[in-house]
């Protein structure tokens, strides 16, 4: 499983031209769930993203948590995570998860990060999306758990 984490001022999600979730500060995470995935994956990465301290304490350190800043989560799926260009123009998916098995772990992960006390708002899994980050920093992050380790 993998996630790009963007710590935000504002994050928002459309479709189809209408809002269907916004947050304030926090994180923006772009989740992409591979064929080798599974509950272990998804428990793993959000308890990391929940628990990380990306915001800057009273002395400009990366010292706080989304917990002690007050803060919320935008959780967009994205499939695209997985892909590979290696080779020719056209990027292969075949590492990707297929729809029936990466909705249940996004899902997962969207649940273990509401056991931790996190505000969430999710994207809307399948659809084409616009999304609109306001990168604060900038801070991101590439966060990856893969089977077996």
């Amino acid at each position: 499983m993998r996630a790009i984490l963007q710590r935000v001022r504002h994050g928002r999600v459309s479709v189809a031209g209408k809002v269907i979730a916004e947050i304030g500060q926090g994180y923006v995470i772009l989740l992409g769930v591979s064929v080798d995935d599974g509950e272990e994956q998804a428990f793993w990465l959000a308890k990391k993203c929940a628990n990380l301290r990306l915001f800057e304490d009273a002395h400009g350190r990366m010292n706080l948590s989304l917990d002690e800043v007050g803060g919320e989560v935008l959780v967009v799926s994205q499939f695209t995570l997985y892909a590979d260009a290696r080779k020719g123009r056209r990027p292969s998916f075949t590492r990707a998860a297929l729809p029936e098995k990466a909705k249940p772990l996004v899902d997962s992960f969207i649940d273990t990060l509401i056991a931790e006390g996190i505000p969430v708002q999710v994207g809307e899994f399948g659809e084409h999306m616009l999304v609109d980050i306001e990168n604060d920093g900038p801070v991101t992050l590439i966060l990856e758990r893969n089977a077996g380790g």
